[in-house]
């Protein structure tokens, strides 16, 4: 087997475990709950085929959803994610994109953080108006997606400087 494989499948497994047993149950003043499991999403290799992107991500919104009893919202914003995903690497990266070369250790950190930062605020976007389905209650959907969206961006900025290899 594929030693990428296995790390993205170790990393799937990682980040449900650490989803379901740990993140869910932090709700912080009512609008602050982490969803760093999108993180499997943001770096997943840009070379491989989209369709493969797009069915991985509906399984890990799937299987979050199976463990928290939310009826697939979180499938739908993982799917949409994963579905718009090209357009916010080639708005946050540029040409690197276009030459399919990104390297998510190697590139800015301003870069990296633009990318992290649409593809969390557009997931958690979706998946707070699906979870409420009001547009009344827009200005709570907006502060859920604020809140907890930037409590998400910290701990995926500190996963990945945890645990990215240093390159030289």
């Amino acid at each position: 087997m594929n030693n990428s494989v296995l790390e993205h499948t170790g990393r799937f497994v990682l980040l449900v475990l650490l989803q379901v047993i740990l993140f869910n149950y932090i709700n912080f003043l009512g609008y602050i709950n982490p969803y760093p499991y999108i993180m499997f999403i943001a770096l997943f290799p840009v070379k491989n085929n989209r369709f493969a992107i797009i069915f991985l991500s509906f399984f890990l919104g799937l299987t979050i959803d199976l463990f928290s009893d939310t009826g697939g919202i979180h499938a739908a914003a993982c799917v949409f994610i994963a579905y718009v995903r090209p357009v916010i690497l080639k708005f946050s990266f540029g040409m690197i994109y276009d030459h399919q070369t990104i390297k998510f250790n190697s590139v800015e950190f301003g870069e990296k953080l633009t990318y992290l930062t649409i593809l969390t605020f557009l997931h958690h976007f979706i998946l707070f108006f699906l979870e409420l389905f009001s547009v009344s209650k827009i200005i709570l959907i907006l502060q859920k997606t604020l809140f907890s969206g930037i409590f998400t961006i910290l701990l995926i900025l500190l996963i990945t400087i945890i645990f990215s290899r240093k390159t030289k």
